[in-house]
């Protein structure tokens, strides 16, 4: 198994490139800000064959480079139908008004084939067998990607922001739920077991059994009881 990730411009949102080993195809895991160059540097050093672009939601810094990326590789994007829209109207879903600057450089809109994620379904892309999670809270259409254990490769879950080292992602934006995001960790993140290795879409990697047993928001969650209020337990990251 080949995971190749970066993080990527003025968020630093985690780019993945996933294989089944070097030479072969690959799947592509939120391109966000600036993290086209960093995507076919990856491709060239690995021999990689893109086949597909994956999004975890909609906010720019996920998404940002997904129209130069799906445009030089002939490529698909799929993303939830929650979260489609934010693909061509950003400023929308950061609370910003239309006309406001959002970083001039970006490419704002839909690549040409894009494809629509389910809860529960399963992709096969590149050689990989992917379960898509539905997990809204951090925006409506916030989803993960899960890839089942593999002879010395312990199971992966690509938890865009709803999960972090230590945190969670934020929900002050618009189409955030803070108690929907609890729900969503309380039935993807949970159920997993501790061996998960947690790739988010900020910071660095974890493990379920890491959070389970040191997140504030996880505890709280696998507890039974809530958070109130902001969640101030610990800070919460993502766009």
């Amino acid at each position: 198994m080949l995971i190749a990730g970066f993080p990527a411009g003025a968020w630093g949102t985690n780019c993945y490139l996933v294989a089944p080993a070097a030479g072969e195809e690959c799947v592509i895991i939120d391109p966000g800000h600036r993290a086209a160059e960093g995507v076919e540097e990856a491709i060239a050093r690995h021999r990689l064959k893109p086949v597909a672009v994956l999004l975890t939601h909609g906010h720019i810094d996920h998404v940002a480079s997904v129209v130069p990326v799906c445009g030089a590789h002939d490529v698909p994007a799929w993303i939830h139908s929650e979260d489609r829209e934010m693909m061509s109207d950003p400023e929308k879903w950061l609370g910003r008004s239309i006309g406001q600057p959002l970083m001039g450089e970006l490419t704002i809109g839909e690549p040409d084939d894009v494809r629509e994620l389910t809860d529960g379904s399963s992709l096969s892309l590149a050689g990989l067998e992917l379960t898509v999670a539905h997990a809204p809270g951090h925006t409506r259409g916030s989803v993960t990607f899960r890839m089942p254990e593999q002879a010395d490769v312990p199971p992966v879950l690509f938890s865009g922001d709803l999960l972090f080292a230590g945190s969670i992602g934020r929900t002050d934006l618009p189409g955030g739920d803070h108690d929907e995001i609890l729900r969503s960790l309380a039935r993807v993140c949970l159920p997993l077991d501790d061996s998960t290795v947690v790739l988010s879409g900020h910071g660095p990697q974890t493990t379920i059994g890491r959070e389970r047993a040191t997140n504030p928001f996880l505890r709280e969650v696998a507890a039974g009881r809530h958070l109130t209020g902001d969640g101030t337990a610990a800070p919460r990251r993502g766009m």
